[in-house]
């Protein structure tokens, strides 16, 4: 049994003159490591750039966060390398129902991988963060900038707390976040995992919550996104593909036929490499209404879905039509609803759709940053906010985003202005993005 930790003692007390934030490379998103391996088997000489993106930018957060403090984390985590133990793991355990999943020759190349150098500014309140170089390289910054940035914001605001007050704080959340479960517990055939780092708290958090869940909820609860907890708490590793796969493919192609077949020549690829249980289509990367307009039959075979930035229950049901035009049985079929989720919306979500296609959700933010309103003194600093690390450029070409809901594209205004005439708006409808 997994002893819980102080984390409010731990917070007050710790007088390190660096507390690393991260300290492991496995301290990341699983479908990281899939498209990680992908990408050296089959693009390791092409170039891509990762920048941070802060879609909140009345929050300044320079002006929160010391650059020279962030600069120690990114400098500390480009000297973190692969454990002993983590190697063993990582060759030898199974995932998705497959051993060896990770190529020896790939285990060889990454034990010895370590996170590229960046470039780091401040520009009118906001970091300029910038990771360029091999796409093999530099897609490994992702999570852990994310993580690294939303913990040092989380550290500020609750630098000069006292410890009972900072009791007070996590009794709350915790609090809260007991409550959740118990709404979640009513939920027949949930099926339930922790996608929460890029945006968490922290990680002693994360790791408290995904404890919580394991022990609350632990027939529903199906593992999660983060490899150094999965491997520490002996649960399943989840997670397939991301935007970036047909973002890179697309800034590739020479031509707009090739831009717009880049959705399906990533799962063409993908399909080589993985197959089984890791056919999961992400649509909405230049708008699923485009996605499916055009998809090639075999796509109808794959084993899901997960809708990523439409309203879940209008993504899922555009989808379950696609599936009946094509003739298959959405019964047999899943969805995955990762975005932006709580308690309210997996609830509303869950009982729409009972019966008539299987489920899965991944909880992030709401689920490991959730600590708006819990300290005993107001603190805007512990509100979550909406922040991004992706790709911007592939060998000196502009990555874009389209995506279902317009506030959350990214790329040059000129690309997303020629890529929305490639691939159209419809159903694209702009939604608030709060996480």
């Amino acid at each position: 049994m997994a002893r819980v930790l102080d984390i409010a003692k731990r917070v007050h007390d710790h007088t390190f003159k660096l507390d690393p934030i991260i300290r492991s490379l496995l301290d990341t998103d699983f479908y990281k490591l899939m498209m990680l391996q992908m990408i050296w088997k089959m693009h390791r000489d092409v170039d891509a750039t990762f920048s941070l993106i802060n879609r909140k930018t009345e929050i300044r957060l320079a002006d929160e966060i010391d650059v020279e403090e962030l600069r120690a984390q990114l400098d500390h985590a480009r000297t973190v390398r692969l454990a002993k133990k983590e190697m063993i793991w990582l060759a030898g355990n199974t995932f998705y129902g497959r051993k060896q999943i990770f190529d020896p020759e790939f285990l060889a190349w990454f034990e010895n991988f370590s996170l590229p150098d960046y470039e780091l500014s401040v520009r009118d309140g906001q970091f300029v963060l910038n990771f360029h170089g091999r796409w093999v390289e530099t897609t490994m910054w992702e999570i852990p900038a994310l993580a690294i940035i939303n913990e040092l914001r989380s550290r500020a605001a609750l630098r000069g707390l006292g410890p009972f007050e900072l009791d007070v704080l996590y009794a709350r959340a915790k609090a809260r976040m007991w409550h959740k479960v118990e709404q979640l517990k009513l939920l027949d055939g949930l099926r339930i995992s922790d996608f929460g780092t890029r945006r968490r708290h922290s990680f002693l958090w994360q790791r408290w919550c995904v404890q919580a869940l394991a022990e609350g909820i632990p027939k529903a609860f199906t593992g999660t996104s983060n490899v150094l907890l999965a491997m520490d708490n002996d649960l399943e590793a989840v997670g397939t593909n991301a935007h970036e796969l047909p973002m890179v493919y697309a800034a590739l192609a020479r031509s707009d036929a090739g831009i717009a077949a880049a959705s399906y020549s990533v799962l063409e690829d993908w399909n080589k490499l993985y197959g089984g249980n890791l056919l999961i289509v992400l649509p909405d990367t230049f708008g699923t209404a485009a996605f499916l307009r055009e998809a090639p039959d075999w796509v109808a075979d794959w084993t899901g879905f997960r809708p990523d930035s439409a309203p879940p229950i209008e993504g899922g049901e555009r989808i379950i039509e696609w599936w009946r035009e094509k003739g298959r049985d959405p019964r047999e079929k899943i969805l995955i609803f990762s975005d932006g989720l709580d308690v309210d919306t997996i609830v509303e979500t869950h009982n729409h759709f009972a019966g008539r296609v299987r489920m899965a959700f991944g909880w992030g933010t709401n689920l490991t940053n959730d600590f708006a309103g819990c300290a005993p003194r107001g603190n805007d600093q512990l509100q979550a906010i909406s922040l991004v690390c992706k790709v911007t450029d592939a060998n000196g070409h502009p990555a874009v985003k389209l995506s279902d809901n317009p506030n959350k594209a990214t790329g040059d205004a000129a690309e997303i202005e020629r890529y929305l005439k490639l691939f159209g708006s419809a159903e694209r409808v702009e939604n608030p993005v709060l996480v």
